[in-house]
């Protein structure tokens, strides 16, 4: 499995623009969030980021809040790397170093789709599936809205499909 932007239109429409996946280009879709977890960590087990067990400004876009969280290092905020142009938002790709499986943006900036629908507890396993439909889909990743403790790998989040937002992204994988 592979992670990738390729397949990826953009779609204007009233003075907006929309992305979308091209389902039927050569097998891409969303991650399961199994797959999303095991490609945010890069390879790492049991540590809370991508790239250990504690996040700063310098690794991640996401809103600091050191006097909460002992493993955020701050500053206390939002990230000034989001903040090119007024209020603060989503980071340029390449911003922060990718994580060992050369990925880019796994832990804040925005949270990502999951293919999975939202189902508790976490299955857990080498490839579990969520169930088979639901109201929400899994959101993961955290966001530069959100606190350290969002941006962990091992955090959850849902959301409505027909949802949109400033918080909210995706990646696509394809099979090999």
């Amino acid at each position: 499995m592979f992670y990738t932007d390729a397949g990826l239109t953009q779609v204007y429409t009233n003075d907006e623009v929309t992305l979308y996946v091209n389902w039927t280009a050569n097998g891409y879709r969303l991650p399961t969030e199994a797959e999303w977890e095991k490609a945010a960590r890069g390879g790492l087990s049991g540590q809370r980021f991508p790239w250990g067990n504690t996040i700063s400004e310098s690794q991640a876009n996401y809103n600091g809040a050191t006097v909460f969280y002992s493993y955020d290092l701050g500053p206390t905020g939002y990230n000034a790397v989001g903040e090119i142009g007024g209020w603060p938002y989503t980071s340029p790709v390449g911003s922060f170093a990718p994580n060992d499986y050369g990925l880019y943006d796994m832990a804040g900036n925005v949270y990502e789709w999951c293919g999975d629908w939202y189902g508790t507890p976490y299955a857990g396993g080498s490839d579990p599936r969520g169930p088979a439909s639901g109201s929400y889909r899994v959101l993961r990743g955290g966001n530069w809205l959100t606190y350290a403790e969002v941006a962990r790998c091992a955090y959850r989040a849902t959301g409505t499909p027909s949802g949109a937002n400033g918080i909210v992204g995706f990646r696509c994988v394809r099979g090999l």
